[in-house]
């Protein structure tokens, strides 16, 4: 009987209960879900497994294209982040600094900015370089022979910074004719080398190549 409601009272309450009565529904619509059944199964008269193979086989397919798009994304994704950490050609020519030795003159120390940071070129005298030989490496708070901070004995490259707080020393100053720093009172060498105050170690020496004895690149 369709559309059809009965009365759910019990025998024995129908003298102790309020007259009210429930129905029961007959006419209750069960949801369809066969728009999204796939159509291999949409025929109830067949078994699900004949049609398994196929289905399995779009699955592996949905899952193996998928995964190819991943990787494509995940692979575009490293190649870009490499991309932008290399140096760009700019960068890289600023990295480097080419340095004519005759437009400084002997006993003189010339300026550059390099890297964003002051770098000395010192063309020592011949007193300089046997003054700097001569000294004690036993002595030096930071010990470094005069040889292990040159190329060419005449000629001393290293970076303008104080090993104490960064400030920029003074050239041919100092109580050692080297580099003073004005800030905290640090007294250099001609080598760079600390011989008084309170920096901890000697000016830092660049990687530098001489390409000619009229040109040196640093960097």
């Amino acid at each position: 009987m369709e559309n059809a409601a009965f009365p759910l009272v019990s025998r024995c309450s129908r003298g102790f209960l309020p007259a009210s009565v429930r129905y029961s529904h007959t006419d209750i619509k069960v949801p369809d879900f066969s728009d999204y059944r796939r159509a291999e199964v949409l025929d109830s008269t067949t078994s699900s497994r004949e049609s398994s193979e196929a289905r399995k086989g779009f699955s592996y397919l949905v899952t193996a294209a998928t995964t190819v798009g991943v990787a494509y994304a995940a692979k575009n994704a490293v190649s870009q982040f490499v991309s932008s950490m290399s140096a760009s050609a700019d960068v890289l020519a600023m990295s480097k600094i080419e340095i004519k030795l005759s437009d400084i003159p002997e006993g003189k120390n010339m300026a550059f900015k390099w890297r964003g940071k002051p770098l000395f070129v010192r063309h020592r005298t011949k007193k300089e370089i046997d003054q700097e030989a001569a000294v004690e490496v036993s002595q030096l708070r930071d010990p470094q022979h005069d040889l292990e901070r040159v190329k060419k004995p005449e000629w001393v490259i290293l970076i303008g910074v104080c090993t104490h707080l960064g400030c920029v020393p003074i050239a041919n100053a100092g109580d050692f004719g080297g580099y003073y720093c004005p800030c905290h009172g640090s007294h250099y060498d001609a080598s760079g080398r600390i011989r008084k105050g309170p920096a901890p170690l000697n000016l830092e020496v660049p990687s530098y190549e001489f390409t000619s004895d009229d040109m040196v690149i640093v960097g």
